[in-house]
């Protein structure tokens, strides 16, 4: 990207120029790389009066200036406009839409408002992120068929064989992007349809509330009267027997009348044990796909695609080796590269393969504990310390035992997020406070033996190459 040409003195007669003058003094105030990341990418659009409009990137661009650099921009432009001065930001990626869709954020000096949302053509929010599009979807091997029959959908939502579509893979795959994308898609190629997106927590807690005013029949009828309804983790709705009632009708009534229905879960529906046999039938009635985890050069082109958006200039080798590391998860990606964003512009640093190598060991270490559970704690422990596993529960007093046991608890409650109530049912139905001794216990222990410590590091090391 090339930098502005940005002389000592200017003459403030109209966008540009007054634009070139905020820049020359953020340029004063900021490092080489946080002004051509954040500061060069933004384009003076108009100046009318005292009110400057600019364009910039992204929603994701926007939040992260309004966060770190709001105070620094409003000077700028006081010094440059005065006290009376108004900046409009126009989000890039909406400047296609129309007028009412424009996406306008005001700040208004020390003032930052949200996005002015465009009027709804329905009396209902649709809850679509408009972030979430087929252009910035990345099609892979792993979502091959998912994408297309998303693609078909979109064309002739409610017309084709795919209904209901049922998606389902692990976290961070891209399910919540490729479904909203879909709505979002219908949205733009139908606009007299009814589109609505919700996860199944918000619905069954908009039935709770129902419930509650008395107002089950409008609920219902409400969801009933929709085009498209695409919910998100229909997992959730396991065990909560009346919504899945309800739900189970909604669909028959959506899908008599050929309105689309989209779904997304963690497992299959053949998977989803506790779920309404008939609900689990119908889920099978359109195409089930899945979404799998990305292979190598689709992960590298997700870093490459997000990059860009970022505004960031990261070499392949870097990618690679990010892309490399980070296999089985899409947000995961994006993190890395959000959390050397962070580093190098709130810390003035360049990125270089040994800061990428820093952020992704920290990236991974987040998964791996994430992942550990009292059940392979308790297993590492005992084979390390040559302890019976299931006499760690038993009441005996044994030293050797005691010790191990109490070597589990001190590292579930440091390597999970289980409740010391929770840990200690665990271990043969111990109250909290056994479980409190037994972490004072083994910090006490490492305190006075040195060796002590180092063998706790071979077992949590272990727990961590076992998760």
């Amino acid at each position: 990207m090339e930098e502005l040409e940005i002389s000592d003195k200017l003459i403030i007669d109209d966008h540009i120029s007054a634009w070139k003058a905020c820049l020359l003094k953020i340029k004063e105030n900021v490092s080489m790389m946080t002004y051509n990341t954040w500061f060069l990418p933004i384009k003076p659009v108009e100046l009318n009066n005292l009110s400057l409009k600019v364009q910039i990137p992204s929603q994701f661009f926007w939040e992260w200036i309004d966060e770190h650099f709001n105070a620094l921009i409003n000077k700028s432009i006081t010094e440059v406009l005065g006290n009376e001065a108004k900046l409009t930001y126009i989000i890039a990626e909406d400047k296609s839409s129309t007028e009412d869709k424009e996406g306008l954020i005001t700040n208004n000096l020390s003032l930052s408002t949200p996005i002015e949302k465009p009027k709804p053509k329905h009396s209902f929010e649709s809850n679509l992120n408009t972030r979430y599009t087929f252009d910035n979807f990345i099609k892979g091997e792993g979502n091959q068929l998912a994408r297309a029959a998303a693609g078909a959908i979109s064309d002739n939502p409610g017309g084709t064989s795919f209904n209901p579509l049922f998606l389902y893979g692990g976290v961070g795959l891209g399910k919540t992007h490729l479904i909203q994308a879909i709505g979002n898609q219908i949205v733009n190629n139908f606009p007299e349809k009814k589109v609505i997106y919700l996860s199944s927590d918000i619905f069954t807690v908009e039935f709770v509330e129902s419930i509650q005013s008395n107002k089950v029949n409008e609920f219902s009828n409400f969801y009933r009267s929709m085009d498209v309804l695409i919910i998100d983790d229909i997992q959730f709705l396991i065990g909560k027997e009346k919504t899945q009632d309800l739900f189970f009708h909604i669909f028959n009534t959506l899908h008599q009348s050929r309105k689309q229905i989209i779904l997304s879960s963690d497992k299959p529906p053949k998977d989803l044990k506790g779920l309404d046999e008939r609900l689990i039938s119908r889920f099978q009635w359109g195409l089930t796909a899945d979404i799998q985890p990305p292979e190598l050069e689709t992960r590298i082109a997700i870093l490459k695609r997000k990059a860009e958006t970022y505004g960031m200039v990261v070499s392949n080798e870097i990618l690679e080796y990010i892309a490399n590391n980070i296999t089985s998860n899409i947000r995961e990606l994006e993190g890395c590269l959000i959390k050397l964003l962070a580093s190098v512009s709130l810390n003035s640093k360049e990125i270089t393969f040994e800061l990428a190598k820093k952020t992704v060991k920290e990236i991974a270490t987040d998964r791996k504990t994430n992942n550990i559970n009292i059940e392979t704690i308790t297993k590492v422990v005992c084979e390390h310390l040559g302890v019976a596993e299931n006499k760690i529960r038993d009441k005996t007093r044994k030293k050797e035992i005691v010790l191990a046991r109490q070597l589990a608890m001190f590292l579930s409650k440091e390597l999970t997020l289980s409740s010391l109530k929770t840990i200690g049912l665990h271990f043969g139905g111990r109250d909290h406070s056994t479980v409190i001794h037994a972490c004072n216990a083994i910090d006490s222990y490492k305190t006075k033996d040195v060796s002590f410590g180092r063998i706790i590091e071979e077992i949590r090391d272990k727990i961590e190459f076992s998760s």
